[in-house]
């Protein structure tokens, strides 16, 4: 019998650990920054590691630590301190982790075939719903074209990562939750 509680739980602690792993993942595949790709490119990952130049700023910041920038002023109407991004940056790509982790452990309870594939189809469509489309339309980042193929892989690879850690621990945690 579905639980969408206990569901939502395993996937939020899943997906906080996913996020985790996702990170260690992409830390051993780094992404080329603008100075390795020329005039017109740039390094092309996983929203919280793409790499966009704020106009007239000389910041190179990754996307969670643009929006954080852009919900602190709106919300304490002010600029993040550089130490502030520091931790805003990790702490909202966590947060989504968990956010998202939490949906899906929710909704595999409400329709199993949700979790078919263990996660693949999950982190592709993560990856290609938030790096392909909503990162670039939120202007977090260049769009697609602007990165080399490589780079998309490495991305896609990243969210796989995601996709089947968390489907994994959900539902090991599933039976502990």
């Amino acid at each position: 019998m579905a639980n969408v509680l206990r569901g939502m739980a395993a996937g939020m602690l899943a997906g906080l650990a996913a996020s985790w792993v996702m990170n260690q993942f992409q830390q051993m595949h780094p992404q080329p920054g603008p100075e390795d790709q020329g005039e017109d490119g740039g390094g092309h990952d996983e929203p919280q590691e793409r790499k966009e130049n704020h106009a007239g700023s000389g910041l190179d910041e990754d996307a969670t630590v643009q929006a954080a920038q852009a919900i602190a002023q709106r919300v304490i109407h002010r600029n993040l301190t550089d130490r502030e991004k520091r931790i805003a940056g990790p702490t909202l790509h966590y947060a989504y982790g968990s956010l998202v982790g939490a949906m899906y452990g929710g909704l595999a309870e409400l329709l199993p075939i949700v979790s078919a594939g263990v996660g693949l189809p999950f982190g592709f469509t993560l990856w290609l719903l938030g790096d392909e489309v909503a990162v670039p339309a939120l202007g977090l980042a260049k769009g697609p074209t602007e990165y080399p193929p490589e780079a998309h892989a490495d991305a896609l690879a990243a969210h796989f990562m995601y996709g089947v850690t968390t489907d994994i621990l959900r539902r090991v945690l599933r039976h502990v939750v």
